[in-house]
């Protein structure tokens, strides 16, 4: 594995305990890329700066813990991975920085990655379907353009013959923005046919009760839509393990409703994913009824709660029914008050009983814990998943009210 150093800003907008939380995130993701985070650093600054995102004296104090560490097998890092966009300017500047020394015996060969990046190298890799290898390329592609200039410093020297003043790194780069524009444009053709292709798709689902579900990656989305459709969904214990989205006709109680799982969101989700994956967003957007899935094991939900709920917004631009569904109380646990100064602290499990009564079961009408993994309370969520479609069914189709009636007398 790549051994990586993780670099991230404490800000007026972001305090020290939320960096240190996506700092957390940033290590899981490098993980998901076979990364393998050995450092971190942290600066306190009012702002990213302009030019090399943490300031020159911290620059340099990285600068020089690579150089002291380069002949150590356990920390000799490859990459330096920021946890927010860098723009062209920025990676240039870091990398002629950390790689540039007078001595040659101390220079070091360090590449630089950001979290939007990191993300996309992420999606490249665990892209199955053609549509979501599309999707991936072209935000790729449109990530890179503007940062080629970094790729051909060392043609700058070199200047052209035939009387002109043009070097030939000046020239690669004009000759690789023109391929890459074009296949951008060929890309965003291709997606335009798959979109058609795909609400084509939609439309002849015909008037059946969509539900789709929801939630920040790796919350256990798929292993719930295999225990709901008995169906065989990729499910991972890493970040994006679904990209694509899968729909399955799913019947409780011979009601029938089309059943989607859909990509993870995540904090600072790259707005090219957004853009690209806009068909995939689609299925949220055109849902009838959400079911928002939250990891309650993890440390940090309440957060993952609201980025996903200021997502949706952001893409229903409306207000769905939903139904709030805290995932993994098999690994949920907490710390009981300190009963006296010798008695050591231990987290401990809570029960289902605990649970309904704590305020998250009060968060909204609509709220269940279960654990998909363990298969527990999965009866009660069919039944309330039951009754919100059948209320929706009921309202598209009322002359079947009466039908809904019999059947259950």
């Amino acid at each position: 594995m790549e051994k990586a150093i993780l670099v991230g800003l404490i800000t007026p907008q972001q305090p020290e305990e939320r960096t240190n939380e996506y700092l957390d995130e940033l290590a899981f993701l490098s993980e998901t890329r076979d990364i393998l985070p050995v450092k971190r650093f942290i600066q306190r600054v009012n702002g990213a700066d302009t030019n090399t995102y943490v300031g020159s004296g911290k620059l340099e104090e990285i600068r020089q813990w690579i150089i002291s560490h380069q002949h150590d097998e356990d920390k000799q890092v490859d990459l330096v991975i920021f946890d927010d966009e860098l723009s062209p300017r920025q990676i240039r500047n870091i990398e002629r920085d950390l790689n540039w020394r007078d001595n040659p015996k101390d220079r070091c060969e360090i590449r630089v990655m950001d979290r939007t990046i990191l993300i996309l190298e992420i999606f490249l890799q665990r892209a199955q379907t053609s549509y979501a290898k599309t999707q991936v390329e072209m935000a790729h592609l449109q990530y890179m353009l503007p940062r080629l200039t970094r790729m051909w410093t060392h043609l700058d020297r070199q200047r052209g013959g035939g009387g002109t003043n043009r070097g030939t790194g000046e020239t690669q780069i004009e000759a690789d923005k023109r391929i890459i524009g074009q296949r951008i444009a060929l890309l965003r053709e291709e997606l335009k046919r798959i979109d058609r292709q795909m609400s084509t798709q939609r439309q002849n689902r015909g008037k059946m009760v969509r539900v789709a579900l929801v939630g920040y990656t790796n919350v256990g989305k798929s292993t719930l839509m295999n225990l709901l459709s008995k169906s065989e969904v990729f499910a991972e214990n890493k970040l994006f393990a679904t990209l694509d989205t899968t729909v399955r006709k799913v019947t409780i109680d011979n009601l029938p409703f089309l059943l989607s799982d859909t990509v993870g969101f995540i904090r600072k989700l790259p707005h090219h994913l957004v853009e690209s994956f806009k068909s995939t967003l689609d299925e949220v957007r055109e849902a009838d009824l959400l079911i928002h899935v939250v990891d309650i094991s993890h440390p940090n939900f309440e957060e993952q709660f609201r980025v996903v709920n200021e997502t949706i917004a952001d893409i229903c631009h409306q207000q769905k029914p939903a139904i709030v569904v805290f995932n993994k109380i098999d690994a949920f646990t907490y710390i009981p008050k300190e009963e006296d100064d010798l008695t050591p602290i231990q987290r401990e499990n809570i029960s289902l009983e605990e649970l309904q009564r704590t305020w998250m079961a009060k968060l909204q009408d609509d709220c269940l814990f279960i654990s998909a993994a363990q298969k527990q309370n999965i009866d009660a969520l069919r039944e309330l998943m039951y009754q919100r479609v059948k209320q929706i069914h009921i309202q598209r189709y009322p002359y079947n009210d009466f039908l809904f009636q019999n059947y259950e007398e």
